[in-house]
């Protein structure tokens, strides 16, 4: 199977209460455009498309695990963390620790306004 996935993840979902507000608020932090598909089952909000390299994902009507429950997701941003703690803040979001130092970059971690858990990676 030549199409088979390289990486152990292959795809991720984030569940939100409200997919129009969680679509705001991912634009906000990420920095990004996202796309909203509505030719499943329920609609999505799509990260990226399935041409993209790599590990991708999307938002859908659910209901998120609670705080301190459930996985956390972690997206890479471009922009410095410390920029994009406030765009989490002012999105409506909750930074809940400092950035993090590890040997491939940094990383903090932070809850949608949905409840979700995130790390914000660069």
């Amino acid at each position: 199977m030549s199409d088979a996935p390289k990486n152990t993840a292959v795809w991720f979902e984030i569940p939100v209460t409200d997919l129009d507000a969680a679509q705001r608020f991912y634009e906000d932090v990420l920095a990004i455009s996202m796309t909203r598909n509505n030719d499943g089952p329920n609609p999505m909000v799509m990260f990226s498309s399935m041409s993209d390299e790599g590990v991708s994902g999307h938002l859908y009507p659910g209901e998120p695990a609670g705080a301190g429950n459930g996985n956390t997701i972690h997206l890479a941003v471009a922009d410095p963390l410390e920029k994009v703690m406030e765009r989490v803040t002012a999105a409506g979001g909750q930074v809940v620790s400092p950035a993090i130092d590890i040997p491939g970059g940094r990383f903090f971690y932070a809850v949608d306004p949905a409840g979700n858990s995130i790390g914000l990676f660069n």
